[in-house]
């Protein structure tokens, strides 16, 4: 990594932490601890077990964001393997911030002991991340379509405005199937190629990342209807809303932009409890689960590679001390 780009990467990583904290500072100041508890001890445990089911059922779809870039480098991996590399990458990821690169990262170190390559790692990277994009775009269309006057409040818009850009949301993801159809010729990105994948892995893309939306807006709005009538064109507006804020400020983890995000967009419907609890629920419980995997895996991983080099000593003894070969001519 240049200079540069090093500054750029910790500079952005300062700023992230820096605006979280603040944010987190001016959402929580006015609560004291006990109210925030008393919040969070008002949402039934039907509405946490439901949103705890959307938040599995997330990251279900998630493990489908490295399966179709799998598929894409034409790698034959397994599935289970596949899905301990998307669950410990994003589950690590998705809390620590900057995720395409820590979880790009996280997924190099599974998927190269896997026997791939770095370029491959990358367009794996690089899928997810196409994925992620196309199913906010047409989860995007559809509350501009569907819920055009909440939109057009929030953005300052008119109706018809609202509905015309959730249109272009659909025809851009049109558009990337129609390309994957018809164009074939390889793009050179530096070193490495890049073709468009076909149209069935782009089609499994939209409706993959979708879904994830869809199930996370889900979760969001099964835990404010604890305490209010929400519906779930308004949660999906502002899950929306706050993810195009977090892309924006690469705040770890959405970390307090997503909390004032969805409280300026639900007004009094967003209770801090709802909030607390969508945090713990969609980032705290899966970071809890997937760091010890992670540490055993790379436990594993490294017993494997050390049985793997006491073999290769084992068969090849003369190779491993020159001075044998001598002494037996």
């Amino acid at each position: 990594m240049s200079g540069r780009k090093r500054l750029f990467t910790y500079g952005t990583m300062i700023f992230g932490f820096g605006l979280a904290g603040y944010l987190v500072y001016i959402g929580l100041s006015q609560f004291t601890w006990d109210q925030i508890v008393e919040s969070v001890r008002a949402i039934p445990m039907s509405n946490f077990l439901l949103a705890l089911l959307y938040c599995a059922g997330s990251y279900l779809c998630l493990t489908g964001f490295d399966w179709t870039g799998v598929r894409y480098v034409k790698n034959d991996l397994a599935y289970p393997k596949i899905a301990l590399a998307s669950f410990v990458a994003l589950g690590l990821g998705q809390s620590i911030g900057l995720a395409g690169v820590s979880s790009g990262a996280i997924r190099y170190r599974y998927y190269a002991h896997w026997g791939m390559s770095t370029e491959d790692v990358a367009k794996i990277v690089l899928m997810s991340g196409m994925t992620v994009g196309l199913g906010l775009l047409v989860l995007s269309g559809i509350v501009m379509v569907a819920n055009p006057a909440d939109v057009a409040q929030l953005l300052r818009i008119s109706s018809s405005v609202s509905m015309l850009l959730g249109g272009l949301c659909f025809v851009l993801a049109i558009v990337y199937v129609v390309l994957s159809g018809v164009l074939r010729a390889p793009l050179k990105i530096r070193k490495w190629t890049f073709v468009m994948p076909t149209v069935r892995i782009a089609i499994l893309q939209i409706v993959v990342g979708t879904v994830n939306f869809a199930l996370v807006s889900a979760c969001l709005m099964e835990l404010m209807q604890a305490t209010e009538n929400v519906s779930y064109l308004k949660a999906a507006t502002a899950f929306v809303l706050a993810n195009i804020a977090i892309l924006v400020t690469h705040a770890p983890g959405g970390l307090g932009v997503l909390e004032v995000t969805v409280k300026h967009v639900m007004g009094d419907q967003a209770s801090i409890g709802a909030l607390v609890a969508f945090r713990v629920i969609y980032f705290f419980i899966p970071f809890a689960i997937a760091l010890p995997v992670s540490l055993v895996t790379e436990a594993v991983f490294r017993a494997r590679k050390k049985r793997q080099g006491d073999t290769e000593k084992t068969s090849h003894p003369a190779d491993a001390d020159p001075a044998l070969t001598a002494s037996s001519t």
